[in-house]
């Protein structure tokens, strides 16, 4: 049974952000939580490895952290609980409900066969589209709904980038399949 492209999407990546405080005293938070790394000449922030889910937390002075590394909404909410809890160890006062902003969400789909970028190329509205081979290997689409930008691979893969919501990566996906489609590329 051949997978649809749509139904071969996976998260990559998340990141999201959020502000749990109003503001954190990061050498402090360094030198009590293990394996925090802070090297305020390199990162002006707190970076926090967790392995379950596998996310990192980067934390700012400010009280504003950035959540990278999620590989799906659920674990983007876990790390973030587990992150409010290490600071509530700390004795930081954090609310008990935490929200966050998705930032971005990087996910990668299969065509499930090779594409001819040049011809893309020249049947794509070039106002939309980056296409330099010699520079990159792939082929930028920039959709306006939604708001995503899609790298498309000659092998026929597919990296979309800038959704708020996973269901912003279906929707480029079958945008994708329509026009190439409707263009005979497909």
């Amino acid at each position: 049974m051949k997978v649809r492209p749509e139904d071969s999407l996976k998260i990559e990546n998340i990141v999201a952000s959020a502000k749990v405080c109003d503001y954190l005293d990061l050498p402090a938070l360094a030198s009590k939580i293990k394996d925090a790394e802070y090297n305020k000449k390199r990162f002006p922030g707190v970076v926090l490895r967790m392995q379950d889910p596998k996310i990192a937390a980067l934390v700012f002075g400010s009280g504003k952290v950035v959540l990278t590394g999620a590989k799906s909404i659920d674990s983007l909410s876990k790390g973030l609980n587990i992150l409010g809890g290490l600071l509530r160890k700390q004795g930081i006062d954090i609310p008990k409900k935490l929200d966050y902003k998705i930032q971005n969400i990087v996910t990668s789909a299969d065509l499930a066969t090779p594409i001819n970028l040049n011809k893309i190329a020249v049947g794509f509205n070039l106002d939309k589209i980056e296409y330099e081979p010699e520079q990159f290997p792939g082929l930028v689409y920039r959709l306006d709904n939604p708001k995503v930008v899609v790298l498309l691979f000659g092998s026929g893969k597919l990296i979309i980038t800038g959704g708020k919501v996973p269901e912003d990566a279906k929707k480029a996906v079958v945008k994708i399949l329509s026009d190439l489609r409707s263009l005979g590329l497909l």
